[in-house]
């Protein structure tokens, strides 16, 4: 009845291909804005927009980076429909250093996507784009800078230079951001979406133009995660130039040094941009040292207006040293103990895309991308299940997990008309196989990073086992949004799923007398085969009330299968419940958002999420021992609020230009039960990983070419098992996670627009904090945070 209410109404369509006068390529993010200043639309990747309006008369100015700016009248008084290409000049000439803003870049450092962009659809989704360039502390991939302005974000730090990015959002466990579908330039970099989700492998900060962000209720598209999509794109390549050097170094407490350096350009049809990144420190606690090499190169040709192509490589590889985890009592005892001396971990990921582009005409395109993954992921060190026990210096635990697997995705989009009413189909397929060699057994008993097994002098390690695990999985998915009127979007979308999950190999059953002396050492096989299908739906619905207020809405089931982590690694510190099965459940969504007259950019939503067989941690008598159990727990929903605001305060109080000034509130408030369980003392009890409260706020002041951020974090208390456990137990793994505040600090200086300086103090007050209890590396047990420090950033550019 609610639709009803409405009639349709006519638009009118204005769309073309935007390319470049002098190397005849095409010109993706060439910004469309109307003579209001207001930002309509920006060209994709192919160079091609849209953009529909109910005016019979738009001026549309075209606007890039280095281009003359062009303006057209576009009139509908005879047409409905009117193609419009146009060819950008370069500029000739040195210019004065302007600054452009508009509301989803420079004045807000966030924003979100709706319509259609790139291939994907947005309408009536809770999205978000985190734009690079703003961001603070950047060199030493600080997330907490990076996400400041995305609401009910979990961010644990489990080491001093963001090797690793541990991300959880409205009540999902942050290790290793797995309860996201994470992808760089929209393909999958996990080294199984589904099988093993984990993400060893995070693009440097300084690399990015920008994150979208794209929550569980909208991403039917991506993936059935309950997280939703985590998307890093990588900078693109200059297009007015041959040759740009950007190269950035910088120091910081515990010995840290980090230096990126990147190239970029366009010669004809080609272009490419290509950095390396390395990093090496200490750490703040002993024993935490690392050193980590990181080279991407991006080549792309674009054969005409129609046609274009890419192919990226990328390798990362990283040695770090382990301080394992603390206690309760450890941990206030003195936060920068370690009496872990020979625990090691290394990553090897070496990543290839392919990706192909065509227009088949002005309304339907197909993309098409192919990846592989050849990495590997290896640990060695001793693992009590007694954080406090001092090293034995007898044999290592070892952990070797290597990934080999392939990708390939499709999507065709096509945009049509029905009574003059906008009409846009998304279909596309995915296929992906993947293989995960997963081998634990006995290390050495020295004190290097060495990962061989030695197998043949310790034949009886406790922990030995081999498994093979082949994953198939193709997914079939589309998405349509239907216009309803000027104002109001429709968008239904469907998933099917289907995964076949392999676990081949065996583990050794060993058993001693009282003794110590072993009387059985037998190999014990296992074959395990997992094979489901189903379906996934949701939908959208878009309502732009006014220029400056938008409501969305969304719903979606979602899916996450058991992976292999969840079922073969023989881990001290906790046991698998044989029965733990596959979560399910479905999140809605529904927001206001908008930016008003530059003044004030909004997002206010709130979210259900139903979480059926959640799996998480129990502590359970086993043969007189408590032990803490991984399964499904129960059942169980979570309710939150977000708020984030944005104020521009130098356009509210009509400041002068040289003036830069904002504040911002990143506000969640979480209510997280479970609503049944089987497990005595479950029911009623709050869900691990949900902080009630998560709070930031912070100011940006800025004149002329200084600039100063100041930030403020607060996270209240969380559970890390389902018995809502306070007390910390010997190893460190189950208890809470006390409520902390921090405090960030950072000034940079531009100087004629090749140097860059910027300097800053993150933790600012010195609070002794942690955000995590490691079940495995690099604990287990607490992992304390790290403490004041501070950082120096000269960056150059050619």
């Amino acid at each position: 009845m609610f639709f009803l209410s409405f009639y349709l109404q006519g638009q009118n369509v204005v769309y073309g291909v935007i390319n470049d006068t002098t190397y005849n390529v095409l010109l993706d993010n060439v910004k469309l804005i109307d003579n209001n200043g207001v930002l309509l639309t920006t060209t994709d990747s192919t160079g091609y927009y849209y953009y529909t309006t109910s005016k019979n008369l738009v001026n549309i100015s075209f606007v890039k980076e280095g281009y003359s700016l062009s303006s057209k009248d576009i009139d509908f008084n005879n047409t409905v429909e009117v193609e419009f290409n146009l060819t950008l000049t370069l500029m000739q000439r040195d210019l004065k250093e302007v600054s452009l803003f508009d509301q989803k870049d420079n004045v807000f450092d966030s924003g979100y996507l709706k319509g259609v962009h790139n291939n994907s659809i947005f309408s009536g989704k809770k999205n978000e784009v985190i734009i690079s360039d703003n961001k603070t502390a950047k060199s030493i991939n600080s997330a907490r800078n990076m996400y400041n302005k995305t609401v009910s974000l979990n961010i644990t730090q489990t080491d001093d230079a963001g090797l690793q990015l541990n991300i959880g959002g409205r009540g999902l466990n942050p290790r290793r951001t797995s309860n996201f579908n994470v992808r760089q330039n929209g393909y999958d970099i996990t080294p199984d979406p589904l099988g093993y989700p984990e993400s060893y492998y995070t693009p440097p900060f300084e690399a990015l133009e920008n994150i979208q962000l794209i929550r569980g209720a909208a991403s039917l598209q991506y993936g059935t995660q309950f997280g939703g999509m985590m998307n890093f794109n990588l900078k693109k390549p200059v297009h007015n130039k041959l040759l740009e050097l950007v190269t950035i170094n910088t120091v910081s407490s515990y010995n840290i040094f980090t230096n990126f350096t990147s190239l970029s350009g366009t010669a004809n049809k080609f272009s490419y941009y290509s950095f390396f990144k390395h990093m090496n420190g200490d750490g703040f606690r002993p024993n935490s040292d690392f050193t980590s090499n990181n080279f991407y190169s991006f080549i792309s040709y674009s054969l005409d207006s129609t046609l274009s192509m890419s192919f990226e490589m990328t390798y990362l590889n990283y040695l770090t040293h382990q301080p394992g985890g603390l206690t309760d009592y450890m941990f206030s005892d003195n936060i920068y103990q370690s009496n872990r001396e020979r625990n090691w971990f290394q990553v090897n990921w070496l990543l290839y895309n392919f990706q192909l582009s065509y227009h088949f005409s002005e309304k339907t395109s197909g993309f098409i991308t192919a990846y592989s993954l050849d990495a590997h992921r290896f640990s060695v060190g001793f693992r009590s299940n007694r954080v406090d026990q001092v090293d034995s210096f007898e044999e290592r635990d070892l952990i070797r997990s290597k990934f080999s697997n392939i990708g390939v995705e499709c999507k065709f989009i096509h945009k049509y008309n029905i009574l003059k009413k906008d009409m846009v189909l998304l279909i596309g397929s995915k296929f992906f196989y993947g293989l995960n060699d997963s081998e634990q057994g006995p290390g050495s008993n020295g004190m290097d990073a060495d990962f061989n097994i030695y197998s043949n002098i310790f034949p009886n390690y406790e922990n030995q086992s081999y498994y093979s695990n082949p994953n198939l999985n193709y997914a079939l998915f589309s998405e349509h949004s239907i216009s309803l009127n000027q104002e109001m979007t429709l968008t239904p979308g469907v998933r099917f799923e289907y995964i076949k999950t392999e676990s081949d190999g065996y583990f050794r059953d060993i058993n001693t007398d009282a003794a110590d002396n072993v009387i059985m050492n037998n190999l014990i096989f296992n074959n395990e085969i997992r094979e489901r299908s189903f379906i996934l739906v949701g939908l959208g619905y878009n309502y732009q009330i006014l220029s400056w207020l938008e409501l969305y809405s969304n719903f979606s089931q979602n899916y996450r299968a058991v992976t292999f982590a969840d079922i073969n690694t023989i881990n001290p510190n906790f046991i698998i419940n044989p029965d733990i099965s596959d979560e399910d459940g479905h999140t809605f969504d529904i927001g206001l958002r908008g930016v008003y007259k530059d003044f004030i950019s909004y997002d206010l939503s709130s979210f259900y999420l139903f979480y059926n067989n959640r799996i998480g941690f129990v502590q359970k008598e086993v043969n007189g021992l408590v032990k803490n159990e991984k399964g499904n727990v129960g059942d169980a929903k979570i309710i939150g609020q977000e708020m984030l605001l944005n104020f521009n305060i130098d356009k509210i109080l009509n400041m002068s230009l040289d003036y830069n000034f904002n504040y911002f509130i990143n506000f969640s408030h979480l209510s997280a039960t479970y609503i049944s369980s089987d497990i005595n003392g479950v029911e009623g009890k709050q869900l691990e990983f949900v902080p009630a409260l998560n709070c930031k706020t912070g100011f940006q002041l800025g004149y002329k070419n200084i600039r100063t951020d100041i930030q403020y974090t607060f996270m209240s208390e969380q559970y890390t098992d389902a018995t809502n456990s306070i007390d910390g137990d010997l190893s460190g793994v189950i208890g809470q996670i006390p409520k902390y505040s921090i405090l960030d600090f950072s000034l940079s200086y531009l100087f004629k627009k090749y140097f860059k300086l910027e300097c800053g103090i993150n933790n600012v007050l010195d609070a002794h904090y942690f955000t995590t209890r490691a079940t495995g590396y690099p604990g287990p047990g607490i992992i304390p945070s790290p403490t004041r420090n501070y950082y120096v950033s000269i960056q150059y550019k050619l």
